[in-house]
């Protein structure tokens, strides 16, 4: 009887815990988690601050059951030092597990701004069902928080803020909000976009220094010599993967941990999955972290197949954000900065709120950038990760960016592509 343990109870971890015991009903599973709570989804925890949801809403699987029900022992530690050659790790309880095949799906963390005064009470990231409980208790109605970072995961927190009736303040280092998503023309509406709806940027700025203020406040020091004075200061300054315990393992990493097309690192029967992970992507044709969900429940389930005895092979990694700024919808697809040599082709409306920005490699759309285009976000999808050969459609659209679904219809359904991006049309 094989023993399968896995390193994070995220949905990585759950989704390859429960593709497990599917495929080697007979074997030990054991999941384990960091965190002293069920397990649960990070990108829940914004509909909690909004009061959609409560905590238990954020829960992976409902139910206390239902991990024991399946069989899976699910433990609550930290991994420190995994022992390849021995094949067992060690946890900071200080437990040793042995393993035949593992998982490492242990996700990220949030990176923390070198700063004087990052670690006074009141300033806290927005990562965990704990910081969640620290900032319902501060970020009440009219209470002045400042954010720093506007990328992707900034960008939804601060969504979850301003429906809980923040005055709300955001510093960003970059040029232009979702520097690492958009470029200058989207990020600059979408700043606008919050200004317009009385949220106050400061972009191309940093915070210099946080200190106590009067009353349990906190003075936050600008770059562009303002000081201003909140009762909540919120660090969304980015994540980076989770894998300090894999020093001198011998399990390769570069950002992230290196895997193969099976999700298997250069260690036989040691795999990662999910944030951590570093995957090939067949549109750039490098390796990448892609933190999103859907990567993280693919190769999570590409990864047990694989410990279970089934070989297969992860299709590739999406490339693809979707965003919600306060209601204005944004996307960017695979190299949405474009390629040496590539042609693009680039549309604005200001007046409606709207851009597209398209990326060519010879006849192949590699890339693009959308703001408040949301009906060809399926079509967009289905052109980058089909990599379909537009052959005439490509000056087309050069000329008309607007004629991306005539041209996904007619290319697409040449090569019999076509029916995924409809569906997501549909939807």
């Amino acid at each position: 009887m094989a023993h399968h343990v896995i390193l994070g109870a995220g949905p990585a971890g759950v989704i390859a815990a429960e593709t497990l015991r599917k495929h080697a009903p007979g074997d030990r599973v054991t999941l384990v988690g960091e965190e002293r709570e069920a397990p649960y989804s990070r990108m829940a925890i914004p509909y909690l601050l909004m009061g959609n949801i409560d905590e238990r809403g954020t829960w992976l699987r409902k139910g206390e059951a239902h991990y024991p029900s399946l069989g899976i022992d699910l433990r609550q530690a930290r991994a420190t030092r995994v022992d390849t050659a021995a094949r067992k790790l060690t946890l900071d309880n200080g437990q040793t597990l042995a393993f035949d095949t593992l998982l490492i799906a242990t996700g990220s963390n949030p990176v923390r701004a070198p700063i004087p005064g990052i670690d006074l009470p009141g300033v806290h990231p927005c990562w965990t069902l704990a910081d969640a409980r620290a900032i319902q208790a501060r970020a009440t109605q009219g209470a002045r928080v400042l954010q720093m970072g506007a990328g992707f995961i900034g960008c939804i927190i601060m969504e979850a803020l301003a429906m809980r009736g923040v005055h709300l303040s955001v510093v960003e280092m970059g040029d232009r909000m979702v520097p690492r998503m958009m470029g200058p023309v989207a990020g600059g509406m979408i700043r606008q976009w919050c200004e317009a709806k009385g949220v106050q940027v400061f972009t191309g700025t940093r915070v210099e220094a946080i200190a106590q203020g009067k009353d349990n406040t906190l003075d936050v020091r600008l770059s562009n010599g303002q000081t201003l004075n909140v009762d909540l200061v919120i660090s969304a300054t980015g994540v980076k993967p989770s894998i300090g315990f894999l020093e001198n393992s011998g399990v390769r990493c570069l950002q992230g941990v290196l895997t193969d097309e099976h999700m298997q690192t250069n260690v036989p029967g040691i795999y990662a999955a999910g944030d951590c992970a570093e995957a090939f992507d067949k549109v750039s044709g490098t390796t990448v972290v892609s933190a999103i969900q859907p990567n993280a429940a693919e190769q999570a389930r590409v990864a047990a197949l694989n410990m279970a005895g089934q070989r297969t092979e992860l299709k590739g990694v999406t490339q693809i954000n979707v965003l919600d700024t306060l209601g204005l919808i944004s996307a960017s697809f695979g190299n949405w900065q474009g390629v040496p040599g590539g042609e693009h082709a680039e549309l604005t409306d200001l007046a409606e709120g709207r851009h597209l920005s398209l990326q060519f490699k010879g006849d192949v759309l590699v890339g693009c950038n959308s703001v408040g285009w949301t009906e060809n976000v399926g079509v967009m999808r289905g052109l980058v990760e089909g990599q379909i050969s537009l052959g005439a459609w490509k000056d087309v659209l050069l000329k008309d960016p607007t004629q991306l679904v005539p041209a996904y219809l007619a290319s697409a359904q040449a090569q019999g592509q076509w029916s995924g991006a409809l569906d997501a049309r549909r939807r």
